[in-house]
């Protein structure tokens, strides 16, 4: 298609791909992947994640990030830096967007909490269920259970995975086995969404007011970029000097990519598409802002992930989700006719497990946190 000329010779195309799971048609006025992006769009995990945590559970205030908001940062950023270097903006979209489709409520500590309650049924681990739910559980086509993605887009969502879950996967855990990279757009879809989560919290943790800008002086990241804006605007301060700084941080990681990544493809003489697969991680920073970027995840897990007031709501979120899990299972007939396994069926109790898993991993912050009123409040119906 014509969206697709312009693509260096080592870029995904959809005219190349190894398509969907599920025959379709071709669309007459997209491509395929500008098709997956859509339907990523109209699905219903997608939105529900403008009501899950990021790093504050959403009822914590109006303006601090949702995972929503965060996966349109993602894609934004990841966009920008496709077109930079000749690659699928579309397929690199389709992947950010849907990166976190699978995330519980609670953010992370959701995640960690779920996870211990599956222990004995598979565990549970966001990226897998992110492929679990534009695979199995969205409910929109007639034809297919679903979205029915395009291989290069599966792939991609799937960023990280176990050799033993890999093999349950099929085609699209086969790269794990062989040790093969995903498309570059998949590859820099996980760095942008680097960019964009380390950048973003900090934003995130002065507004809160759990940081504070001569704590983030100690990172030498911010501190240079910060005493730039100084001089360049005399006397700016507040949300301006924020933004203004933030702001030079992300560009200044996005140009590094840039340079970094075109120096590696450059240097690895792709001739193909194929040739992405059995070269080297080739999306990346430079050495020194790998270093920068090291600096600046210590010291937001130190400072802001793991701050006594997260904590706080962090252990509530751990206590909402076990008991949660452990009240489904103990009476599987208080979930929706949907999510109930029959006792009598073989492997019904890992199955009801997994049913379970995905009830919750599909709640949001304030849905969960109303289910389990109405489990444990005598005053809630």
């Amino acid at each position: 298609m014509e969206f697709e000329t312009n693509l260096a010779p080592y870029a995904a195309r959809s005219t190349a791909s190894r398509g969907r799971r599920f025959a379709e048609p071709a669309p007459a006025s997209r491509t395929e992947f500008q098709r997956d992006r859509d339907r990523i769009i109209h699905s219903t995990a997608f939105r529900r994640l403008e009501y899950k945590t990021q790093v504050f559970v959403n009822h914590e205030g109006d303006l601090f990030r949702t995972r929503l908001t965060h996966s349109i940062e993602v894609a934004q950023i990841a966009r920008s830096i496709a077109r930079n270097l000749r690659l699928n903006e579309d397929l690199v979209e389709a992947i950010s967007l849907a990166h976190d489709l699978g995330h519980t409520p609670f953010g992370h500590a959701g995640q960690e909490a779920l996870n211990d309650c599956m222990k004995d049924y598979g565990g549970f681990e966001h990226n897998l269920q992110s492929l679990r739910v534009v695979d199995e559980l969205e409910e929109h086509y007639g034809a297919f259970d679903g979205l029915n993605l395009m291989f290069e887009t599966r792939e991609g969502i799937l960023k990280h995975c176990s050799v033993a879950n890999a093999r349950k996967l099929g085609d699209v855990g086969q790269r794990f086995l062989d040790r093969k990279q995903p498309t570059l757009e998949a590859q820099l879809a996980n760095l942008a969404d680097e960019i964009a989560y380390n950048n973003h919290d900090i934003d995130d943790g002065l507004r809160s007011g759990l940081l504070t800008m001569a704590q983030l002086d100690e990172v030498d990241f911010y501190a240079r970029h910060r005493t730039e804006v100084a001089r360049n605007y005399p006397g700016i301060s507040g949300r301006r000097a924020i933004h203004e700084t933030i702001r030079r941080m992300i560009n200044a990681l996005i140009v590094d990519l840039i340079t970094a990544s075109r120096a590696r493809i450059d240097a690895a003489k792709l001739e193909s598409f194929d040739d992405v697969r059995e070269a080297p991680p080739l999306i990346t920073f430079s050495d020194e802002m790998n270093r920068e970027a090291a600096q600046l995840k210590r010291f937001l897990r130190q400072n802001l992930y793991q701050h006594y007031q997260v904590n706080r709501m962090t252990s509530k979120a751990r206590r909402i989700i076990r008991e949660l899990f452990e009240a489904f299972m103990l009476e599987p007939r208080l979930l929706p006719p949907d999510y109930q396994v029959a006792a009598s069926t073989e492997g019904s109790v890992h199955r009801q497990a997994r049913k379970v898993a995905d009830y919750i991993a599909g709640m949001t912050d304030r849905y969960a946190m109303r289910e389990h009123r109405r489990l444990f409040t005598v005053e809630e119906i």
